[in-house]
Parts: structure tokens; C-alpha cells; sequence
């Protein structure tokens, strides 16, 4: 009964703020289609974070993309399509290897970065001549892509840099007034954003760490290897220096050693499982109570969210253990935390 009052709750506070910024938001697949058809942006739901989207093969609406977000045009975005079949419409070599991982893991948080094919706008690759596609896990952006006779260029629905979306209602508020439709599918269940990987010489390498462990790509039995370079001038989407930040400045380190240090300042922290209780910390975001470092990642951006509203002066985040979800974590932070000085 309570769940269901919080999901009642969820979506008519929802439905309230895309109103208010005249920003319409339901779950329309069908209006969803005509208005990406026409050139117009729509975020969509998938497992890992909620998408801005656009036609991939119109270069005008893709530009949009870019404007709406402020984001660089020389970052290359993620292009979605409903089935690993459909690889071979955009890029132009398919490696057996991209085969065997698409029949295991898609639907789902992996993307593979493969040779382009010309159909696919350059402004979509940053320039570049590769391309990120995946196959989204949500059953009701699966519906919409396949009512499509286009695939979707859709990186996160927020504002360049800023924290990644896991709610409709975080569309709303950052982006809302901005874009025609929020096609609303409910809380992202994963909460940080898809692996990423290319193949070079039969052997996987990884690009950015995300929505599927590196472990279990090593359980395939392919040799696998970590290339996650944080650059000025990616190559490939999440590969940025600087990302997924708040508005207040983060810090990574022991809670309580790093707020002992700061005595004058408000502090909000982001921990793992265990509370803190220095006297200056004045919010805190337990990410996972049972120690669980799934359920950690999908509270992450939501926590980060909560505590930059906190009134803070700085967040402190805690180090997580470096395997599995824990890996993302820590990427995600250590880049909301990157400054030029650091």
C-alpha cells in the first residue's frame, strides 16, 4: 500500500511540474514518435539514466540537441536502436566478438563504439569516425523505437555537466519549457549510465565503466581492458574530465577526516552504508543501508541532486569499493569532483 502511495505521489508531482513549465509529460509512445519524426526533442526513459533524444539521422534536430543541453559539439552521443540487428544499418564492421556480447547483454547498459557507416551525421560522432550504439533496456523506449524508422541520438536530458536524470520529474526541472514531451517511464532502475566498450584485435576495451560490471565482461571469457581515459577531447561518449557535477563543490575522501578539515563549513555527505555524525554535516545521502553496491548506483544521481539543494557549502563523497557498481560510482564522482587545478 505505502509503495503504492509513493508511486501516486512520484507521478502527480511529476505531471504538476512539466505543467508549470509548459513542458507536457505522459506516456504517449505514439505522440512521442510524431514529435521525433518532426524534428522535436523528447526525453525518453531507459534502465540507465532518462535520454534527451533526437532523430540520429537529422542534423538539424541533433543540433538541437546540443544547444539544449550547452553541450560541446565535439562530444560524440550515444545512438539508440530496438535491436543488436540494427547495428549493421550504422556502422560498417560488426566484429563477430560485438555479436556474441549483444546476444548476452542487449537489451541493456552496454555500448559498443564501432566503425560508422555515412548514413550516420558526422555532428552525431563529434566528427569522428566511429559511432556508440546500444539497445536500451525500457519496454516503453523499445516501443517507441520500434514505431520509428529512425534510430535515436539521446545522451542524458540534463544540462551539460551537470547531474544525470533518473526521474521524469528531473527532466522537468532542468530542462522543462525546453523540450516538446517527457515520455515518462518511471524511476531508472540502474541509475548510472551504460558501459562502454570497442573491440580492438578480438580483445574488449573498455571506454567508460557504467551499467555492466567490467567482472562480468570478464566472465565472458574475452580478454578485457580498462582504456577509461578522462580527456578534454573524447573519442567516445563519458569520456570527459569534468562531469555529472553539482552546483556545490564535491570533494572525495574519509567523511570524517575531510569535514574535520573544513570546521567553517556546512557540510552535506554521500557515503555507502554507514551514517556520520560530525556537528558541521548538515545533510546526508546513505546510498545503500545494506551494503549493496547496485542499489548504491541507482540512488547515486537522485542522493547528489538532493544534497545540492541541501544548502551546503561543499559535499563530501566517500570512495567506494573499486569493483563491480563501485567502479562507476567512483568514476562518476572523481569527475563531479575534477577541477582544473586538480
Amino acid at each position: 500500500m505505502l509503495v503504492a502511495i509513493i508511486i501516486m505521489y512520484y507521478f502527480v508531482i511529476a505531471h504538476y511540474l512539466c505543467t508549470l513549465m509548459n513542458t507536457s509529460i505522459g506516456t504517449d509512445v505514439g505522440l512521442a514518435a510524431t514529435l521525433l519524426s518532426a524534428g522535436e526533442l523528447v526525453a525518453i526513459p531507459t534502465e540507465t539514466v532518462y535520454g534527451l533524444a533526437a532523430n540520429a539521422l537529422d542534423p538539424n534536430a541533433v543540433l538541437r540537441i546540443y544547444e539544449t543541453k550547452g553541450r560541446p559539439s565535439f562530444n560524440p552521443l550515444i545512438v539508440h536502436v530496438h535491436d543488436a540487428g540494427e547495428f549493421e544499418k550504422y556502422a560498417s564492421e560488426v566484429p563477430v566478438l560485438v555479436k556474441e556480447l549483444a546476444a548476452k547483454f542487449s537489451p541493456g547498459p552496454l555500448t559498443f563504439v564501432l566503425p560508422k557507416k555515412e548514413i550516420v551525421p558526422d555532428i552525431v560522432t563529434g566528427g569522428g569516425n566511429t559511432v556508440a550504439l546500444r539497445v536500451p533496456g525500457h519496454p516503453l523506449t523499445i516501443q517507441l523505437l520500434k514505431a520509428l524508422d529512425c534510430p535515436l541520438a539521446a545522451p542524458s536530458a540534463n544540462p551539460f555537466g551537470y547531474i544525470s536524470p533518473v526521474l521524469a520529474e528531473h527532466v522537468a526541472e532542468q530542462l522543462g519549457g525546453k523540450i516538446a514531451y517527457i515520455l515518462d517511464g518511471g524511476p531508472s532502475m540502474i541509475g548510472v549510465e551504460s558501459t562502454v566498450i570497442t573491440i580492438e584485435d578480438n580483445k574488449i576495451i573498455v571506454l567508460r565503466v557504467g551499467g555492466v560490471p567490467v567482472e562480468d565482461l570478464r566472465a565472458t571469457g574475452a580478454e578485457v581492458e580498462l582504456r577509461v581515459n578522462q580527456s578534454s577531447n573524447p573519442k567516445s561518449p563519458g569520456q570527459l574530465k569534468s562531469h555529472y557535477a553539482p552546483r556545490i563543490p564535491l570533494v572525495m575522501g574519509d567523511v570524517n577526516v575531510t569535514t574535520a578539515a573544513f570546521p567553517e563549513k556546512k557540510v552535506a555527505a554521500l557515503v555507502f552504508f554507514e551514517k556520520n555524525f560530525a556537528s558541521n554535516i548538515i545533510a546526508e545521502e546513505v546510498l545503500s543501508p545494506s551494503g549493496d553496491l547496485k542499489e548504491a548506483a541507482s540512488n547515486l544521481f537522485g542522493a547528489l541532486r538532493r544534497l545540492d539543494k541541501s544548502g551546503a557549502d561543499l559535499i563530501v563523497a566517500e570512495h567506494f569499493p573499486n569493483y563491480g557498481f563501485g567502479m562507476a560510482i567512483n568514476d562518476r564522482l572523481e569527475r563531479a569532483a575534477y577541477t582544473e587545478k586538480s
